[in-house]
């Protein structure tokens, strides 16, 4: 079953009006949202500690909270307080807030609702209708993850670019944005931040051509404050006239070649940070575009700022120093992940830490008023990027063949990461970062020169996907041996494991660490577990027949703790899992000693159907690879394993609709919208030659694997 933006919150609406309300703003008044930099500021003070109120609760993003009433003695008596079925099965990534006992939620296509934190009993529901067709351009899918409160609204940013604030009672729209043209291939999936009454805003499409940027509004008005430039422009228009034009002096001798007729990349789509004290906001900066060097810049230059922290003034937006992780970058590796604020003791010394575990394999630390390395190690047990980094110049040592040329070889980490966007968390209390780690090899190969060429609102990697076939699936059977994912506590000091939890495929979600010596994780077994935080061992688990990729959250409301995630599989780059079948995706909250709110059963598995015989030429199911991999990877998974929708094993219904599919748009209130811009009836057909091969490779090993 599958539902439409307009189908879930007409259910939502319904749901409200059945309690007598109304949806969409005059609803049952729901709590002020007080949220101020005073509170900010005091967030494990008496007053706060109990809500939730940014993305990971406070701005140093350690997601780490002070509530310890449950905790590693009491939590076996953990129960299903309430939940909320959200009625879809794409991906559900948000982290809920929690302001003066409401509990405000974003789910797909940015609906947002308010309940109230005890009961569920739902306050208001607000949809911004964006369209479905939006969700081709994020590359895994039409999530969230997260909203933003400040002085009596909540912030949406929205799949299509629009920074939205609402009344936090009602649910009304107070005022609305466009932070891009909506004529380019950029999207919004990240959560927006306000610090001291700036809104910060990212977005994503770097795949698809576009030039990275974030952008500041006031919080009370909309009025834009300042733009910051991830990577140079077209050096004929001149400077931009936006606070970044000083760091685009120091970016743009690092770029050659007409970059700028593929947008160049840097996308900052999820991660941001926030010192008050130095009045620094961090951000982290993503992949190139096209991700191959040779043809984005001549493989020549570091491309500043590519997977980079950038660090900007709060006020102004200007420029205060940068790291790059990966110069050169071209397997797309984005340093976009989670970065974390701590003061911590190192070599004896007291440092202000800034410390990201990108996707490139390495754990860094860094002095964050300055920038300057302090220490990196590799968190991964292999590593064909780079041997180590050169403290003395912060640069990667990399090892040989790193680069890609057009012979197929294996990459670990790969572009599927070795730590994804999936949230992490540092507990003060032991001093460990949590992450969930994962090692996915994956075969890279240049295509051939005079084979790119650019194509606006596709994914344009510079990949060859179909270069040397008997290589390529040599190289994909060793990558799929090597495949695992775990969590990991990692000790920053020290840059060492503590411990960590295998688990049979990667996936598993964010973590959320407590004073309750908890450590909290939604898991790749459909399950919600809880390890001690001090030494990994598991407490609690319970089956829920979801795997959330999205991070929990706790709060406290009248003396009594809860725990709430978001379970709902989707938009984690894990693709040799499938066929992998879940419930409908769910807002869960638990609490102590909780009885009598059981979930419904899950339905029962879906037998593969076989697929049909091939009749496709070896040279059309080549082209058919090629297109695949240059227009349907992202959604549908390397190799066609895996992602939103297994398509090797499509029921003889879908197959016959196929073209109509792909062409006409014929799911497009699911997410699907038509190719026709890009794809031809010819390349469908290949495409959809591909897929009948890959089907008939992989079914008795699928069918086994599905009972």
């Amino acid at each position: 079953m599958h539902f439409t933006a307009s189908k879930f919150v007409a259910r939502a609406v319904a749901a409200v009006a059945s309690l007598g309300l109304l949806a969409n703003g005059m609803a049952l008044s729901a709590g002020p949202a007080e949220v101020t930099g005073e509170t900010m500021r005091n967030a494990d003070a008496a007053a706060s500690v109990g809500d939730w109120q940014s993305y990971s609760r406070t701005w140093d993003e350690q997601r780490f909270s002070p509530l310890d009433q449950i905790n590693a003695e009491n939590v076996g008596r953990l129960g299903l307080a309430w939940y909320d079925d959200l009625e879809t099965f794409r991906g559900v990534q948000a982290s809920p807030l929690v302001i003066d006992g409401v509990l405000y939620n974003v789910s797909i296509y940015n609906i947002v609702t308010a309940y109230d934190g005890k009961t569920g009993r739902k306050l208001w529901a607000y949809d911004p209708k964006v369209g479905a067709e939006w969700a081709r351009l994020a590359c895994c899918g039409p999530s969230a993850r997260g909203i933003a409160a400040w002085n009596g609204k909540i912030y949406i940013g929205a799949l299509d670019g629009r920074l939205i604030a609402v009344d936090a009672k009602t649910g009304k729209e107070v005022w609305s944005k466009q932070t891009f043209d909506d004529k380019d291939a950029y999207s919004i999936t990240g959560a927006p931040r306000v610090y001291d009454g700036k809104v910060v805003i990212g977005n994503g499409g770097a795949d698809y051509g576009v030039r990275g940027f974030v952008v500041a509004y006031d919080a009370e008005t909309g009025k834009q404050l300042w733009k910051f430039y991830t990577v140079p422009g077209n050096p004929a228009d001149g400077p931009d006239g936006e606070a970044s034009d000083s760091a685009m002096k120091i970016a743009l001798p690092t770029w050659h070649g007409e970059w700028w007729k593929y947008g160049g990349g840097g996308t900052a789509w999820d991660s941001f940070a926030y010192d008050p004290k130095l009045n620094l906001v961090y951000i982290g900066t993503g992949n190139g575009s096209p991700h191959m060097w040779h043809f984005r810049s001549e493989g020549k230059g570091d491309n500043l700022f590519l997977c980079s922290i950038v660090a900007v003034d709060a006020t102004t937006g200007a420029y205060k120093w940068h790291y790059q992780m990966v110069p050169e970058e071209e397997w797309d590796y984005t340093c976009t992940q989670p970065m974390v604020l701590a003061d911590m003791q190192i070599a004896g010394k007291p440092r202000q830490v800034i410390m990201q575990a990108p996707k490139n394999g390495f754990f860094y630390v860094l002095d964050r008023a300055t920038g300057k390395l302090i220490s990196a190690e590799t968190y991964v047990s292999e590593n064909t990027w780079a041997s180590r980094i050169d403290l003395e110049t912060g640069r990667p040592v990399l090892q040989p063949g790193a680069h890609n040329t057009t012979t197929p070889h294996l990459m670990s980490p790969s572009w599927l990461a070795a730590h994804t966007w999936h949230p992490m968390a540092y507990s003060p209390l032991t001093g460990l970062m949590y992450l969930s780690a994962q090692e996915q090899p994956s075969v890279y190969a240049r295509a051939e020169d005079g084979a790119f060429n650019f194509v606006h609102h596709r994914s344009n990697s510079g990949q060859g996907y179909g270069n040397m076939p008997e290589l390529r699936a040599q190289l994909q059977q060793e990558a799929n041996a090597k495949e695992k994912g775990y969590l990991l506590a990692w000790n920053p000091v020290t840059q060492s494991e503590a411990w960590r939890v295998p688990y049979a495929h990667p996936g598993s979600g964010g973590v959320l660490a407590t004073a309750g010596n908890l450590l909290i994780q939604g898991t790749i077994d459909k399950t919600l577990a809880i390890y001690r935080a001090d030494t990994g061992a598991k407490l609690w688990e319970m089956n829920i027949d979801q795997a959330p990729v999205a991070g929990a959250i706790t709060y406290m409301i009248d003396g009594e703790q809860y725990i709430a995630i978001n379970a709902g599989w989707g938009g984690s780059p894990v693709y040799n899992l499938g066929p992998f079948q879940t419930s409908t995706a769910k807002l869960l909250v638990f609490k102590l000693d909780a009885k009598g709110v059981t979930l419904p059963p899950p339905p029962p598995p879906s037998e593969l159907p076989r697929p049909p015989m091939l009749r496709a030429s070896e040279a059309q199911v080549g082209e058919g690879r090629a297109l695949f991999g240059q227009t349907c990877n992202r959604c549908h998974g390397d190799n066609a394993v895996g992602g939103v929708k297994d398509l090797r094993f499509m029921t003889a219904e879908t197959h016959a609709k196929f073209n109509d599919i792909v062409l006409k748009g014929l799911y497009a209130d699911k997410g699907m919208a038509s190719f026709a811009d890009v794809l031809s009836a010819s390349d469908v057909e290949a495409i959809h030659s591909f897929l009948i091969a890959r089907g008939n490779e992989d079914y008795a090993d699928a069918s086994a694997k599905a009972q």
